[in-house]
């Protein structure tokens, strides 16, 4: 069962159905199910990539279809918690087991919590894992080789859903660290916004490396802040999708960063963009859990004054590039902030 008929979650159904296994799928907008129903095709998201025959759209997730004993969450993550208490109500667990990989790259906004927890939270004792890496949804599509991360406490977990996803074009590598694989996620499209502001005005390719090297810092310092791994940072779902999300205007949180250079309001740049921008509420989320732990990220704070209008773009670059002359040594992770999160 996929929940979530975005780009993303319909690209992961596809993967699923192509690999032979019977998928459904679902999302929260009644008109765009009868689509999906009627044309068996997201034509509104991933137009020409027709669903195979064991990939059925339906009205309803819960209870979960007979023999369903995998569930893939690709919803936004503010809406996250709504479908884990529908989970919750209406799933009958004596009917069987079943287990929950996270396919959404965000955080909490609500209660800063990681989504992992959240689903430690309203489901307790249903296994979970985390998908992430460099993959947007329309090359997924169109079968163009990927390679991501799935990670889960439980490497029994991890391999079950890495076998349902692996094949020629869709490359899987296991993990155990859930809390650096969803921080990557998150917190790169922050850098990704920042990057399409860098971009739309003009500032050229140095300054993009400049700011996904110092950005990959901010994250490895929240990555280890909250428990996460240094090395996992170096891996897909930190570096890999990092340069990914900044350098490519597939990227949704990119182009909204270009369209703040060019003026655009943020309201108005969401609406051009029509889908979810996970990283302006990440933003948000990133700089209060920085203020929580103590761990510098000035390119998120500038981030986030920009998406408040507290500062104009050119601003926001001008004020990261006073800063303090400092040495690079040591300041990727260490520092008092950096203590794992108890």
């Amino acid at each position: 069962m996929v929940v979530g008929a975005g780009s993303w979650g319909t690209a992961l159904a596809l993967v699923l159905a192509r690999n032979g296994h019977r998928t459904w799928l679902w999302d929260c907008l009644d008109s765009h199910l009868d689509n999906l129903i009627a044309e068996r095709c997201n034509n509104h998201h991933l137009p020409g990539h027709a669903f195979p025959e064991n990939l059925t759209a339906v009205h309803s997730f819960t209870p979960l279809p007979a023999g369903v004993r995998h569930v893939l969450l690709a919803t936004p993550c503010a809406g996250l918690s709504d479908v884990l208490k529908e989970l919750r109500s209406r799933t009958d667990r004596s009917e069987g087991d079943f287990s929950i990989c996270l396919a959404c790259k965000g955080i909490e906004p609500n209660t800063l919590t990681l989504n992992h927890r959240l689903v430690e939270q309203y489901l307790p004792g249903v296994p979970v894992a985390v998908l992430s890496g460099p993959s947007f949804a329309r090359e997924v599509a169109e079968g163009l080789p990927t390679a991501v991360t799935i990670a889960s406490q439980d490497p029994d977990v991890a391999a079950g859903f890495s076998a349902l996803f692996h094949c020629e074009v869709f490359r899987t590598y296991t993990h155990d660290d859930v809390v650096g694989v969803q921080v990557g996620g998150a917190v790169k499209n922050v850098m990704a916004i920042a990057a399409g502001i860098s971009d739309g005005l003009g500032y050229g390719a140095n300054t993009r490396a400049a700011l996904m090297a110092r950005g990959l810092a901010e994250i490895m310092r929240l990555g280890q802040a909250l428990g996460g791994r240094v090395d996992t940072f170096m891996g897909l779902a930190g570096v890999g999708d990092l340069v990914l999300t900044c350098t490519d205007d597939q990227s949704r949180n990119r182009r909204f960063g270009l369209a703040l250079a060019r003026g655009s309001a943020p309201e108005q740049a969401l609406a051009d963009i029509g889908q979810a921008v996970e990283g302006v509420h990440t933003t948000r989320v990133v700089c209060a859990l920085a203020a929580k732990y103590a761990v510098d990220m000035p390119i998120s704070e500038q981030v986030r004054n920009v998406i408040d209008g507290k500062a104009a773009p050119q601003e926001a670059v001008h004020d990261l590039l006073a800063r303090e002359p400092k040495s690079e040594l040591g300041t990727s992770w260490s520092g008092p902030g950096c203590q794992q999160a108890g």
